[in-house]
């Protein structure tokens, strides 16, 4: 049987079957390269201070999924890099159970493509997100040939984001835009502004800061005394 198989056979599964414990320990490979892992903490850091006065979601990336007791690790199939779930408690996870969390499965994911995994990425996940986790926003993108694609389940099939006159693709569940900015990856608002870090919003208080300063000087002010 093979894997996509043995996902829909899910199913049938009886309502009272008796699942494994929940508090169980992700358990994914290394990413493949440090890009990987920079595009990574780049959106959840962005992301995270977007929506640092929330507390009604859950991102992470590179965790595993455990949506099903005859779940089995292989190479075929392994956890998202990066994915988001909506009306969730926002706390630290050992990975993400689906029985211990009301049945929910991601509203967004995100796969970074690699020589190993584009094919993956492209045919068996992209069905398994459509099929079985029938996530909303399914996004992919290849930090070293840009490529980029995304996609919107509309009654049950994914159908591709036509991008905005910035090269930009839309997110409904996240209501962002998602871009490519200086190589990676980024986080853009309805109206095309880049969603920054907390250190890059600290960096631009800080300019901001300097330019005022410098310019109460031409005035003979001297800042330091106001």
């Amino acid at each position: 049987m093979t894997i996509a198989q043995e996902l829909e056979s899910q199913a049938d599964i009886s309502q009272d079957v008796i699942f494994p414990p929940g508090d169980l320990y992700s358990d994914e490979p290394p990413l493949e390269t440090e890009l990987h892992l920079r595009q990574i903490i780049l959106l959840l850091q962005c992301l995270e201070w977007l929506w640092r006065d929330r507390s009604d979601f859950y991102a992470a990336g590179n965790l595993t999924i455990y949506h099903s007791r005859y779940q089995r690790k292989s190479e075929d199939f392994r956890g998202p890099d990066f994915f988001v779930v909506r009306g969730t408690e926002r706390k630290t996870r050992k990975s993400w159970v689906v029985w211990e969390e009301a049945g929910k499965y991601p509203h967004v994911i995100l796969e970074i493509l690699s020589d190993s995994t584009a094919k993956t990425d492209r045919g068996l996940k992209k069905d398994i997100y459509q099929d079985t986790f029938r996530t909303p926003d399914y996004f992919w993108f290849d930090p070293f040939t840009q490529e980029f694609a995304g996609f919107h389940l509309v009654d049950g099939k994914y159908q591709p984001l036509q991008a905005s006159e910035q090269g930009y693709l839309w997110s409904q569940q996240l209501g962002l835009y998602l871009g490519i900015d200086q190589g990676l990856l980024r986080f853009f608002t309805s109206d095309g502004q880049l969603v920054p870090t907390l250190e890059e919003t600290a960096q631009k208080a800080q300019e901001k800061a300097e330019r005022l300063a410098a310019k109460l000087r031409e005035l003979n002010i001297d800042p330091d005394t106001i």
